[in-house]
């Protein structure tokens, strides 16, 4: 029996991307699954629904969760509609489970078997499936751009009829996926760009974008490519280098981030006071926390020095077409791990479905 695969518009406020697109659909059709899409899924990502009618998916006005045997979205539904869904079902996304007492209820209630992309093991075999980082690209991309319309100032040199036009010079703080993506991004601009980060493995990967390696002598590498917290002491240190050097710089994008815990605390307010006017802070980790002491999520604002700090939200929401396509892949890859001819299969032998299941399974006895 032929799996049917349902897709619900986003009802998150500001949420534009979708979690399939009319190629993830037609791949899917493909593959031998019915695709309920509903109706102007993805009007706000410019996918019409005439694509996905065409890729052969079956467009619905109404309800596509109660009789779909596999879920698919980009934030989780909330509770009330996961208590639609089939027992047993299965749900795929960036679900946040344990973020919500009522959407983690529902999932038990209604037995669903819940794959928040989120887990996913940080393996060679996960990249194609690894929502984090497709959308981290994205997110980088836009931060450069904000810091670009909010700086008083051209990024690269420009020698004019009026004199010379010196660069503007950025630093990225975090070399993940968002930092080198706002390396490369600032370069292209034409910026003098530096990329600090506590993992010295990373020197590489920035210069190779055409960025310098701001070394200031603490190294936190950690495990799955992450950087471990700091200790006092190394935190101490790193703040007085940093402090001292930020007051050259023109604009600071930053993005470090440690799984399961809340941004890293590496801007303070002493360092901000520090800079110089129509210095502009944009910190990807406004969502989490905030890199910077004085960043406000979601909003944008002058210090009293003069100082712009911005905190932006679903910034790969802005660039939701090409955040859209690259997240409806990565869910078509990690769908297709389950999709058999004859229905849906669980392998939970392989550490991708067994490491990213919620709620976890109870482990074989040996």
């Amino acid at each position: 029996m032929a799996v049917i695969i349902g897709v619900a518009r986003e009802s998150a406020p500001g949420e534009r991307r979708v979690a399939l697109t009319p190629e993830t659909a037609k791949k899917l059709v493909a593959a031998g699954a019915v695709v309920h899409a509903q109706r102007g899924l993805g009007a706000l990502a410019r996918f019409p629904d005439q694509a996905y009618a065409d890729a052969g998916a079956e467009l619905v006005d109404g309800d596509v969760l109660s009789g779909a045997d596999v879920v698919l979205c980009v934030q989780s539904p909330p509770a009330a509609a996961i208590a639609t869904m089939k027992q047993g079902a299965v749900l795929v996304g960036a679900l946040h489970p344990q973020a919500d007492e009522a959407r983690a209820a529902a999932i038990r209630e209604r037995g669903v078997v819940a794959f928040p992309l989120e887990r996913l093991p940080r393996t060679t075999r996960a990249q194609a499936m690894d929502i984090l980082s497709s959308q981290a690209g994205m997110a980088g991309y836009k931060a450069v751009l904000i810091a670009a319309q909010l700086a008083p100032r051209f990024f690269p040199m420009l020698t004019t009829a009026a004199g010379t036009i010196r660069p503007s010079k950025v630093l990225v703080v975090g070399a993940g996926v968002a930092g080198l993506q706002a390396v490369a991004t600032a370069r292209r601009l034409g910026a003098q760009v530096e990329c600090f980060d506590v993992r010295p493995e990373t020197r590489e990967q920035i210069e190779s974008l055409g960025g310098k390696f701001l070394d200031l002598g603490v190294s936190a590498a950690g495990e799955g490519g992450y950087a471990r917290p700091l200790t006092d002491e190394e935190r101490a240190l790193q703040q007085q280098r940093l402090a001292e050097h930020l007051k050259g710089i023109d604009a600071i994008v930053s993005t470090a981030a440690v799984p399961g815990r809340p941004a890293p605390k590496i801007i303070s307010a002493a360092m901000v006071d520090g800079m110089k006017p129509g210095s502009v802070i944009v910190d990807l980790a406004a969502e989490t926390g905030g890199n910077c002491e004085l960043t406000r999520r979601g909003e944008t604002f002058e210090t009293g020095n003069g100082v712009v700090v911005a905190g932006p939200v679903d910034l790969a929401s802005m660039g939701a077409l090409h955040a859209s396509e690259m997240f409806a892949r990565n869910l078509y890859n990690f769908v297709s791990l389950l999709l058999r001819e004859d229905g849906l299969a669980f392998d939970w032998d392989d550490e991708l479905l067994a490491k990213t299941v919620w709620p976890e399974r109870a482990a074989a006895p040996a």
